[in-house]
């Protein structure tokens, strides 16, 4: 039975989630949004726990465990990685190196292929926030097929996240296997239907977006490329530009001499945006207005909004909150293993925390279910991620959306049920096929 406290934080948890969408919608920062949803949320927590509690959640969000009594840097680090991720995304574009790239990319993609390409390289990259890399790309591609920009943001971060169901080196895909003592292949063999799904999804839609609403001018379109190719004269040198957004990845290896991942790829990303400088061949005095111009403290504001209103998710216990809620439904435990990671991954926005929390409480429902553990393991994951990938608060979609100044919820017409047709598919075909 829900207690009057776990009904106060559910309409905290509610009231808080629509204060931000809200606050975003009328182009508050994201940050600032966020924060003001985690004051929101820790007043209605404090039904359930004590004031000590949510004062030590903030801190420990921001720098300092007083429980551990140990400083946290986790927030610092990836504020810092974020904003150096900006500085060499915003550098690529006003050095020219972008367009060098999307040249020499048309030469081997046609109609609008690069538009997909780009963001699907950089989704390789683990690394929070990586959509930032491909954004400046999809923005200059996306004109040349008068795109919106909520139809740039949608290409960008979709094309992106289409290995997450299968990449071996995911920290969500290893740790799911490793939770359920599962082959880690096998789990990727089941989820590859919704890989597949994806790319078909992006391909229809990407084919529609750049061919339907532009046969008015297509022959100009294709005249223009034409023109390009020529001058090229099959010059693929750009991309070589290719090189500083992958080189952070050369720099993870540091984590195995106990440098932190975050702070490997920190130095990963300076060490780029020095490159950067040498391969663009840009007058010193220009290149440091670029950098100036580039550094912001909306991406400060951004992490710090994210990490305490996680933080307080997790010490208000509202997790526990919305589990109790589903157990008190008429619901099947197949529809809870469903619905509860799908509701975990949109109001964290963090895929790992969604599937592992979920996974830990819905572990004992799997006996009640007529599938075998595989199928079960592979509809939390995909539920959690359908859920991670459309919030609002996810950090590629923030982190683009910030870039290409729109905000999440713009690109929902297309991202939602995209997102809900990947989910169908693979529900359906852990149903009838893996039991």
């Amino acid at each position: 039975m829900i207690t009057v406290s776990e009904w106060i934080v559910l309409l905290g948890m509610v009231l808080s989630f629509a204060l931000v969408v809200l606050l975003i919608r009328k182009r508050v920062n994201f940050g600032i949004s966020l924060l003001l949803g985690s004051v929101l949320l820790s007043f209605f927590s404090l039904a359930a726990v004590s004031i000590d509690s949510v004062f030590f959640a903030f801190l420990k969000a921001t720098i300092y465990d007083v429980n551990a009594g140990v400083f946290v840097w986790d927030t610092v680090e990836l504020a810092v990685l974020m904003t150096l991720i900006f500085m060499l995304a915003s550098l690529m574009q006003d050095t020219g190196a972008i367009a060098q790239l999307i040249d020499s990319l048309r030469l081997l993609f046609n109609k609008g292929g690069t538009i997909a390409v780009i963001p699907a390289i950089y989704g390789l990259m683990p690394v929070p926030g990586g959509a930032l890399f491909s954004a400046p790309a999809v923005e200059e591609e996306g004109e040349s097929f008068n795109l919106s920009i909520s139809e740039k943001n949608f290409f960008n971060v979709w094309f992106r996240h289409i290995w997450f169901p299968i990449y071996p080196i995911s920290s969500s895909i290893l740790i799911m296997a490793d939770l359920a003592s599962l082959n880690m292949y096998l789990l990727i063999a089941v989820n590859s239907v919704a890989f597949f799904v994806m790319i078909l999804i992006g391909y229809v839609l990407l084919a529609w977006k750049t061919d339907m609403l532009h046969r008015h001018n297509r022959k100009e379109r294709d005249r223009l490329n034409q023109s390009k190719r020529n001058k090229s004269k099959r010059d693929l040198s750009g991309l070589l530009f290719l090189i500083p957004p992958l080189l952070p990845l050369a720099f993870s290896v540091l984590e195995y001499v106990g440098i932190p991942l975050f702070t490997a790829f920190s130095i990963g990303v300076f060490a780029s945006i020095v490159l950067l400088y040498l391969m663009a061949k840009v007058p010193w005095f220009r290149y440091k207005k670029f950098i100036k111009e580039a550094a912001t403290w909306k991406l400060i504001a951004v992490i710090a909004g994210i990490m305490i209103f996680r933080e307080i998710f997790e010490v208000s216990g509202v997790n526990l909150s919305i589990y109790s809620l589903l157990e008190q439904l008429p619901f099947t435990p197949l529809v809870v293993i469903i619905i509860f990671p799908l509701i975990l991954g949109l109001l964290t926005g963090y895929l790992l925390s969604g599937i592992t929390l979920s996974y830990v409480l819905l572990e004992p429902l799997f006996f009640s279910v007529d599938l075998c553990t595989v199928g079960l393991v592979s509809i939390l994951f995909m539920s959690g991620f359908v859920g991670y990938l459309i919030s609002p608060i996810h950090l590629c979609n923030v982190l683009s959306s910030e870039y290409l100044k729109t905000d999440t919820t713009r690109m929902y017409p297309l991202y939602i049920p995209a997102s809900v047709v990947v989910l169908i598919v693979q529900l359906a075909f852990v149903v009838l096929f893996i039991r």
